[in-house]
């Protein structure tokens, strides 16, 4: 492997220091159950989270990682392992509850806001993962997130672009409420239905449709919904989010939750994200 000179996405000693307890502890659990328990690690876990990173902001395929990372195989089976044992959504609660308090807000929240994203997949994705969104007259897949009043992931769902909003709806309300006993209030968009309301209210959240003013026209900020549409269009400056490239949707879930603390990470640390107006 020739020496690493550095790439935008890779993380600060700064940002380093705020996820390296948590890979560094499934690191060490893993090794306890490895028969090569003498043998020291190949690999240094931050220059893989680097690698990791680099295919999410840059949006380029697996095997073809610049070769001063990592073997792409080895890039891919880290993932797929942190993907697998939780590791990302760790990390985003812990940085979420971090974030949150460092704006003044209890750790928790007591609010959310629920939206959806239709995306075009790519060729590689199969056609029982895929589905028509009729209203937004795209093949691919729809990305279903909850997030907090400041715009922080709490969970997202990837499914086919078929699923409506309420039937993804009734999942995310029922993961909120499961990992956020605190939250009792969402507010959502006029393709939630009864089903997602009724759901709620049985869980103890109130679900409230936010819509537009009749008559309308041109774009206009929607009050509470703004923030989750902030979000994704955050999320959308990593270019391997700008269509669905992952084969399956635990996958896609994945590279979301990877953006997201790739951008929350930066906020704590105070550093910016550079897109093409800065360049």
């Amino acid at each position: 492997m020739t020496p690493h000179n550095g790439y935008p996405s890779d993380l600060s000693d700064a940002r380093w220091e705020l996820i390296a307890p948590v890979l560094t502890a499934w690191r060490a659990k893993r090794r306890q159950f490895a028969l090569d328990i003498g043998r020291p690690p190949e690999h240094d876990l931050r220059q893989i989270m680097n690698a990791i990173l680099y295919v999410d902001r840059t949006g380029i395929p697996w095997r073809y990682l610049p070769h001063d990372f990592p073997p792409h195989p080895t890039v891919y089976g880290y993932f797929a392992k942190w993907q697998q044992d939780g590791v990302f959504e760790q990390l985003t609660g812990l940085l979420r509850r971090l974030l949150r308090e460092a704006e003044g807000r209890n750790s928790e929240p007591s609010a959310c806001v629920l939206d959806s994203q239709t995306i075009k997949t790519s060729a590689n994705v199969h056609l029982d993962n895929q589905g028509t969104d009729a209203g937004k007259r795209i093949i691919g897949r729809k990305r279903h997130f909850g997030c907090d009043t400041l715009g922080l992931l709490l969970t997202v769902l990837v499914t086919a672009a078929s699923v409506s909003d309420t039937a993804a709806g009734v999942t995310l309300l029922t993961r909120i409420a499961a990992a956020h006993p605190h939250v009792t209030k969402a507010w959502v968009d006029a393709g939630y239905r009864t089903t997602a309301i009724n759901h709620g209210a049985r869980l103890g959240i109130d679900v409230h449709p936010v819509q537009r003013d009749p008559g309308t026209k041109g774009f206009k900020i929607i009050p509470r919904r703004w923030t989750i549409e902030r979000s994704i269009g955050w999320l959308m400056h990593h270019r391997r989010l700008a269509r669905d490239y992952e084969t399956h949707p635990h996958r896609s879930e994945a590279m979301i939750h990877l953006a997201m603390i790739d951008l929350m990470a930066r906020r704590l640390t105070g550093e910016a994200t550079l897109n093409w107006r800065e360049t």
